[in-house]
């Protein structure tokens, strides 16, 4: 199920990731591959704080995506094999919250993409997802959707 959208104001956050080009069929073994560099690199970082994980991408190019998948950290961090430093961006986004397994994130998106269509809004082409605590029941799953807009 996904939220009602709405505009809103983001800040730039600082993030950890690993930058990959993924086909579709293959985003969620890439993003458990993601995951587990960035568990096992983390501790060696000077990361601060650590925040949600998340996953930044531009719109599919030849049926891949441009991916960095990882996780929002308090300051910036040195590069460090596979992890690189990155950003969410700051402005002005459109937003939804997605609740349910990830397998609904196609939909999500879906949704998100037609209000800004129906709305008049233009997107940037900068996506990303912040993925909230994982629960034991995948139905309760919070994932938060921004489209950064032009």
């Amino acid at each position: 199920m996904t939220s009602t959208c709405s505009i809103v104001t983001v800040e730039r956050q600082p993030t950890a990731v690993v930058k990959a080009k993924v086909p579709f069929a293959e985003i969620p073994q890439a993003q458990r591959a993601a995951r587990a560099k960035i568990d096992a690199g983390l501790p060696l970082l000077d990361t601060g704080a650590l925040g949600l994980a998340c996953t930044r991408w531009l719109p599919p190019q030849a049926g891949a995506l441009d991916m960095e998948m990882g996780t929002i950290v308090a300051r910036p961090i040195e590069a460090r094999g596979e992890i690189v430093p990155s950003e969410l961006p700051a402005g002005r986004a459109a937003h939804a919250v997605m609740v349910g397994p990830f397998d609904g994130m196609g939909a999500a998106w879906q949704t998100l993409f037609e209000w800004c269509q129906a709305e008049k809004l233009k997107p940037a082409g900068i996506n990303w997802e912040v993925y909230g605590p994982t629960p034991s029941d995948p139905a309760k799953q919070e994932t938060y959707l921004y489209a950064l807009l032009s």
